[in-house]
């Protein structure tokens, strides 16, 4: 695949970044993204290694190789093709997925894998860019209804699937915008949302209707929706935030991450305040921010308290702090844990392992300061140092520490179905069913909080499932 000398001759070279004082000004995408020819030569690195390992890396199964080699040769037309044969959203991904692809590829082995993510992006990017990306229409309507609830990567990759096979698609969202998790949770300079805006265009011209405001279990009961449609998919998001459960954690300026970053987004899509924050504005500027949780959600919240001016940013992390470089012998081709600095550390932060939050301290009512303890982990069982008890000041402190299921109240109370140990809907990755008849379940609802990519396989799979269930078999790729 490529040249079959390139991975000796070229060097990996990923996209570079605008300068931290420039991209803090604004919310916009800050990727410099490379020319066709760097990216020629970047697709040449990929080798003939025999086992591609990036295929099983990747949660969608992207022919990697095979679209490294049609660039390499120039045919970006096809190369797109074979990328949208198994990811319906690959901007999507090659913006904001941690590409497994990439550690899963033979050269990380020396630490110098393919730069398949920012390929992936490129090929998408050119393709709407010569207008190559139109609608797909299906050859025929088969006269069936499916209800899709949720309008996140798992419910847009499951209806955009069903519409193509001819299934009568309509999507149901809660909030007033469709995206999910991509048009609220993820910061716009990570991933703007024109980029959502003109995918919905494509998918209602093939036939998906999106209602939004209309939160099943509160504007549409589960039970219409069973009478009405042939097959009803549980696409949402798994929203019921981790809490932190310590004294002083019911002050004010305790929040959760989530409305944090949705009111930013909100702002910048164009929404007046009362829109935006109907509870009240919530921004860092001048404050000292403590975000508690090392994961990609705090690191978003990093980036955006320095777009709004705090004062400080400090991110804690309950677990110790991973090695630097990873063992290859023991981790590939799987993903490592390993030290990872976000673009949003690199704008400014402080950052801090093994911590344990104990209190929150308070004047006059309001968040003071954060009352801390060291914690040594052994054999996977964590302790507190003694004598190790320091205090940050803090005037606001965001929780970005995970989430714990699907919320239960409103539609998963109304629909019935059963839910596993974790607080998600119970359904398998053969069939997708639930335990109510003709209705599936996909993405963060079925598994738990998880990557976009994840969800896109899961949302593609269902969308088969279905299908082979309303018409005995199906075309749709898994």
């Amino acid at each position: 695949m490529g040249k079959e000398t390139g991975f000796l001759e070229i060097e990996r070279q990923e996209r570079s970044y605008d300068p931290p004082e420039e991209r803090l000004k604004h919310y916009k995408e800050f990727t410099r993204p490379h020319d066709a020819e760097k990216l020629k030569l970047q697709a040449a690195r990929c080798m003939n290694c025999g086992i591609p390992f990036c295929h099983t890396g990747c949660p969608v199964n992207n022919i990697i190789p095979d679209w490294n080699h049609l660039v390499y040769e120039d045919d970006w037309r096809n190369a797109l093709d074979v990328l949208h044969s198994t990811n319906n959203f690959p901007e999507f991904t090659g913006r904001i997925c941690p590409a497994p692809c990439e550690a899963a590829c033979t050269l990380n082995i020396t630490d110098q894998p393919v730069t398949i993510k920012s390929i992936e992006c490129a090929i998408v990017d050119r393709g709407w860019q010569e207008g190559w990306i139109t609608p797909v229409k299906p050859r025929r309507a088969t006269g069936r209804r499916v209800a899709v609830i949720g309008s996140g990567p798992a419910g847009l990759a499951c209806a955009q699937q069903l519409a193509r096979a001819g299934h009568s698609a309509v999507v149901f969202e809660k909030n007033d915008r469709i995206g999910g998790l991509l048009r609220y949770g993820i910061p716009d300079f990570k991933m703007e949302k024109h980029l959502i805006n003109r995918r919905a265009v494509q998918m209602e011209s093939e036939g998906v209707t999106f209602k939004t405001s209309r939160e099943v279990g509160v504007d549409v009961s589960f039970r219409s929706l069973q009478d009405n449609f042939d097959a009803v998919v549980l696409s949402g998001g798994a929203e019921q935030a981790r809490r932190l459960e310590i004294p002083g954690s019911e002050l004010p300026g305790v929040r959760l991450a989530m409305e944090f970053l949705t009111q930013q987004n909100k702002r910048n899509a164009g929404d007046d305040e009362v829109r935006a924050a109907p509870r009240g504005s919530l921004t860092a500027t001048g404050k000292h921010v403590i975000v508690i949780g090392g994961g990609d959600t705090g690191s978003d919240c990093v980036g955006t308290s320095n777009r709004q001016g705090a004062a400080s940013v400090t991110q804690l992390e309950i677990m110790p702090q991973p090695p630097v470089k990873e063992d290859k012998l023991l981790t590939w081709p799987d993903w490592p844990l390993k030290m990872r600095t976000s673009s949003s550390h690199e704008e400014g932060a402080a950052r801090d392992w093994a911590v344990l939050a104990k209190r929150v301290l308070a004047e006059d009512g309001q968040v003071a300061a954060l009352e801390c303890v060291r914690a040594e982990w052994q054999d996977g069982t964590m302790r507190e140092v003694e004598g190790s008890a320091f205090t940050l000041k803090a005037d606001l402190i965001l929780l970005a520490m995970g989430f714990t299921g699907s919320l239960r109240t409103g539609m998963l109370d109304q629909s019935g179905v059963r839910l596993n140990e974790r607080g998600s809907v119970a359904a398998n990755v053969q069939d997708y069913r639930t335990s109510e008849g003709n209705v599936f379940a996909c993405g963060d609802m079925r598994r738990g909080q998880s990557l976009v990519v994840w969800a896109i396989r899961e949302g593609r799979q269902c969308a088969a499932s279905v299908d082979e269930a309303l018409m005995g078999t199906t075309d749709l790729p898994r």
